[in-house]
């Protein structure tokens, strides 16, 4: 028959005769001695184990202790209050030593722990998204609590990541793209290279928006205007490969042909202005708000896509017999992923239907945001395509833009939307702190929360 955890007896080993009273006042004095050797004995092994109250090495949970040189010698000696042992010529320690460095060590393990969860009701409106119930973040995090949350599971986490890692895949492909032989030297491919420059820029900037939103209301509002802003110019990027090797061959030298980059860099600053602005009518009238953020979206997509709207009108039922103007596949996935894109972002399903249902993975933003990446590597692909298959041919024309009218122009609108950004950011310091839009008004209970 077992005798049974010593700490479970009264008295613990002590009731059994193993050890005097004078030597082990309490059980804890040796299991505490067990379990965190005393600081100051160097060359120990500390890995599952530590020094009995016999200063033999014991076997816990599969380890043991190792001593690199012979241990100093532990003889039993009585200290004032409390029973125990120390080595030899070792000053007696004061009371609590042992408590104290359990005490330190676990505030230095706290001093890292992962921000705590919210509940909708317990964040102001300005934070909450239709159909999230749980998940959130509190509203005053520091920096560093909106980067542990990261590798935290909030209703944010997937969002982050869906576009942190797509940003290095973007990367990676302007990198090697660029670095081919000859293929920088080439003029042909400078649309390529600036419409590679925002492909990368846009999920970053979504990835910090994501991770910062809650840091304040104001917060906020700053990391999604620089989103949006980032997605302007991705519309911006899209015009110029579209112009230089996209373009049907009735268009070409046409006005529409000549004025398709500038139309598309002042499209890029309206639709940082509406949707910048959508954000200060979201709590009164949030129907409002989306339909603003969605046009604000939509039109450009719509203009830079009309070349292959055009090309697509021309080969529909002809296969491949309708020449320079045959569309990719590739082509085809992309605008099926900016279908599901416009479709998920208006209309929040799944968890619109099931609140709280979907709060951490399988929400409409999350597949928003991988759609939307999906979009743009088959959009990658099918510039990729049209540059190759149409080279022998475009290279006969001249370019619409040269290298000062492609850099002028993308210098003129990253200038010009930064103002925009500004513009609106100063308007938020401006505002009074009682601003509902910086307060989120009265706390409301539901999950009936406005969007993104």
């Amino acid at each position: 028959m077992g005798l049974g955890h010593p700490a479970l007896l009264p008295g613990g080993w002590t009731r059994l005769g193993l050890f005097s009273g004078s030597f082990v006042s309490h059980p804890l004095a040796c299991w505490q001695a067990t379990l965190l050797p005393p600081v100051g004995l160097a060359g120990r092994s500390t890995r599952a184990c530590g020094p009995t109250c016999l200063g033999a090495p014991v076997k816990l949970w599969g380890g043991s202790i190792r001593l690199a040189g012979p241990a100093p010698p532990i003889v039993p000696r009585n200290v004032p209050g409390r029973g125990g042992l120390r080595p030899a010529g070792q000053e007696p320690r004061p009371p609590g030593g042992i408590a104290q460095v359990n005490v330190e060590v676990q505030a230095t393990m706290l001093s890292l722990k992962l921000p705590q969860l919210l509940q909708v009701h317990q964040v102001p409106r300005v934070f909450w998204e239709d159909g999230i119930v749980s998940g959130y973040r509190r509203p005053t995090s520091s920096a560093l609590d909106c980067v542990l949350s990261s590798f935290q599971m909030t209703n944010e986490t997937v969002n982050i990541w869906t576009h942190f890692l797509p940003t290095w895949y973007f990367l990676w492909r302007l990198l090697v793209l660029a670095g081919g032989p000859g293929f920088r030297a080439e003029p042909y491919h400078w649309p390529l290279l600036v419409f590679l420059l925002p492909t990368c820029l846009y999920p970053f900037a979504s990835c910090c928006a994501h991770t910062f939103s809650s840091m304040s209301p104001r917060a906020r509002h700053i990391c999604y205007f620089l989103d949006y802003g980032a997605l302007s110019l991705y519309s911006l990027g899209c015009a110029f490969p579209y112009a230089a090797y996209s373009m049907p061959a009735s268009w070409l030298h046409g006005r529409l042909h000549q004025l398709f980059v500038p139309a598309a860099a002042l499209n890029s600053f309206l639709c940082t202005g509406l949707s910048c602005y959508s954000r200060f009518p979201e709590l009164e009238s949030p129907g409002l708000s989306k339909i603003l953020r969605t046009g604000a979206f939509a039109y450009p997509f719509l203009f830079d896509n009309l070349p292959l709207f055009y090309r697509l009108g021309l080969c529909w039922g002809r296969g491949h017999s309708c020449g320079q103007e045959a569309l990719s596949t590739n082509h085809g996935y992309h605008l099926l992923c900016a279908l599901l894109t416009g479709f998920l972002f208006a209309s929040h399903l799944p968890e619109r239907l099931a609140p709280g249902r979907f709060d951490y993975i399988g929400h409409s933003h999350q597949l928003f945001h991988i759609c939307a990446v999906l979009g743009t590597h088959f959009q990658l692909e099918a510039v990729l395509a049209d540059m190759e298959s149409r080279q022998a041919w475009l290279a006969t024309q001249d370019p619409p833009l040269g290298l000062t009218g492609t850099v002028a122009t993308l210098g003129l609108a990253v200038a010009g939307n930064l103002l925009i950004i500004a513009a609106f950011t100063a308007s938020l310091f401006r505002a009074p702190s009682t601003c509902p839009l910086l307060q989120g008004g009265p706390l409301e209970g539901g999950s009936d929360a406005k969007q993104q």
